[in-house]
């Protein structure tokens, strides 16, 4: 084989990630990026990198993001040019507003055939550039020996022209917030155009030593005073500080069921009803916001309200204003002092009278062994009752939220189901994931397949359950294709289906639109077989009615991937 420039500077930009903390790659075939990709295999074949192929880019887009959650380390996606990189903007659009941090690493044509009509050649700097840490339209790599390279200069700090060098090192310090664009300490991701002339590969030498991601620096909290009523509410990717902090300040705290803080002796049950009580939600002074609230109407309307100060710990790509006033940080503490035992007694007692227990009711043991006939066949009758029991949207969210523990994960759809649950279900400590920075339907099969190949590394133990609806599994239906020469995750997909966008029927159209249009346009009634589904993609299939038969569904050994139907009313 030739040597190539294109393949030298590929091997070095993956040597650069890799000694900087990226150990994941997310590959979507194509020749204009035939360079990376085949550095990509050669380090992995080395065991420098994880690399996961995918032949759809938007799905390969929400894989990488999915890694990312998991991880919290840059994960890189690598494609050719042209639409390829056009289907990554949904996962780099999520990714900015969630703060996650992404490396898009597009192939490009070099600058004489752009503008030109050209094949597969569109216009990709600035393609993203509302929504990243950091842009470079690289420099085509140039021999050494023909000096520097004819096209536009573009990446400041580099070593020398012609040459990708400093890339990748700058870039991980982007996609952690560490430079670039945007707010310091806030994650994002970063966009690498690469442009390259033939040949596009050849003999190169493909090394890496792996290294450490930069570290994060601990921003200094502010501090903030007991005085005012103040409430803890944390949104999507909250984590764990919120519960922290609710704990040290002695104030109620409201989590989202997708915020990973629905835990600890001072979460608020039934939250959307007590907002609107005058003598609860009416009498707030402060709330203090991690994550990005997005599921209720009451905790969007209380974060609204002019005469709240709202202390907002910034995450994501957009500063949470909703009043015009509220006060973005970089973290906060709490000052010594006794709580407010007042305040956080009436949010206690009535938290707990608004608690919903689903769990099934005991057997009746004493009528089961009775000696009265008439007693026991009303046992047995209300046993098979139990075990015969259809599932609704609750009893769904219960099974899958008791089946799930903390080496587990879950992630949640933006469907009608995660609304339910968010309604019904209490607090448990166990990691939990959804595509909340935009709530799109967009990639949660696929976001789901990254988080259950990161958890699950190295022979980590645990199961990833994905719970969505019909109409959010069939917009990633591509996702499903995993090759065979991965490993395979520990996977549940458990689909709600009612035959439709039924999420609807809580929105302002559904009292608006005639029903014959809101069926067409709204809803999207489907009849697909899902089983046929699961059998053209190699996955197991389990069509469940029943609370018992779901029960066991989750709980029986996780070998392959697996689709759960559960049918629901409409």
């Amino acid at each position: 084989m030739t040597a190539s420039p294109a393949s030298d500077q590929a091997a070095a930009l993956l040597g650069e990630l890799i000694a900087n903390g990226v150990r994941d790659l997310v590959l979507a075939p194509g020749s204009r990026s035939q360079a990376l990709a085949l550095a990509a295999t050669a380090l992995a074949r080395d065991g420098m990198l994880r690399v996961h192929v995918r032949i759809d880019e938007r799905v390969a887009g929400f894989t990488a993001l999915g890694l990312a959650r998991e991880t919290r380390v840059p994960v890189a996606v690598v494609c050719t040019s042209g639409t390829a990189a056009g289907n990554l903007l949904p996962a780099v659009m999520e990714a900015f507003h969630a703060g996650i941090p992404l490396l898009l690493l597009t192939a490009d044509r070099p600058p004489e055939l752009r503008g030109v009509g050209a094949n597969q050649a569109t216009i990709q700097p600035g393609l993203f550039r509302s929504f990243v840490r950091m842009e470079a339209d690289a420099d085509v790599p140039a021999p050494v020996e023909a000096g520097p390279s004819t096209g536009p200069a573009a990446h400041p700090g580099a070593a020398a022209p012609g040459t990708w060098t400093g890339l990748g090192v700058r870039a991980v310090h982007a996609a952690l917030g560490l430079e670039g664009d945007g707010i310091a300490g806030v994650p994002g991701p970063v966009h690498l155009n690469l442009p390259m002339r033939e040949p596009l590969s050849g003999t190169s030498t493909v090394h890496a030593q792996p290294g450490a991601a930069p570290a994060l620096h601990s921003p200094a909290p502010v501090v903030l005073t007991r005085g005012p009523r103040t409430v803890v509410v944390a949104g999507a990717d909250a984590g764990p500080a919120a519960e922290a902090l609710s704990y040290d300040g002695g104030w109620p705290l409201i989590a989202e069921v997708v915020s990973g803080s629905r835990y600890g002796r001072l979460l608020v049950h039934g939250y959307r009803q007590l907002l609107r009580e005058p003598e609860l939600g009416g009498r707030i002074e402060r709330v203090v916001v991690f994550g990005h609230p997005t599921l209720s109407r009451e905790a969007a309307a209380l974060l609204a309200r002019v005469d709240v100060e709202v202390v907002a710990v910034r995450a994501g790509g957009e500063a949470l204003d909703l009043n015009g006033r509220s006060r973005p940080v970089p973290a906060v503490a709490v000052e010594p002092g006794p709580a407010d035992r007042d305040w956080l007694g009436a949010w206690m007692t009535a938290s707990a009278a608004a608690a919903v227990d689903l769990s099934p009711p005991a057997p009746d043991q004493a009528g089961l062994y009775s000696d009265d006939k008439n007693a026991r066949l009303g046992a047995v009758r209300a046993e098979l009752e139990a075990v015969r029991r259809r599932l609704d949207r609750a009893l769904l969210a219960d099974a899958v939220w008791r089946a799930t523990w903390p080496h587990d994960r879950l992630v949640f759809g933006s469907s009608r189901l995660v609304r339910v649950a968010d309604q019904v279900l209490g607090g448990k400590k166990v990691p939990v994931h959804a595509n909340r920075g935009l709530a799109g339907i967009d990639g949660t099969i696929a976001t789901a397949i990254g988080i259950a190949q990161a958890s699950q590394a190295d022979g980590a133990p645990g199961v990833t359950r994905v719970l969505l609806g019909d109409l959010a599994f069939l917009h990633d239906v591509g996702a499903l294709l995993i090759p065979g020469d991965e490993p395979t995750p520990r996977l549940q997909v458990i689909v709600g289906n009612d035959g439709g966008g039924t999420i609807f029927d809580g929105l302002e159209v559904a009292g608006s639109a005639p029903s014959g249009d809101l069926d067409r346009a709204f809803y999207t009634p489907q009849t697909v077989d899902l089983s046929q589904v699961a059998a053209a993609y190699g996955w197991e299939f389990a069509l469940v009615t029943t609370r018992s038969a779901l029960d066991q569904a989750l709980t029986t050994a996780v070998t392959r991937p697996q689709i759960i139907e559960v049918p629901l009313e409409r």
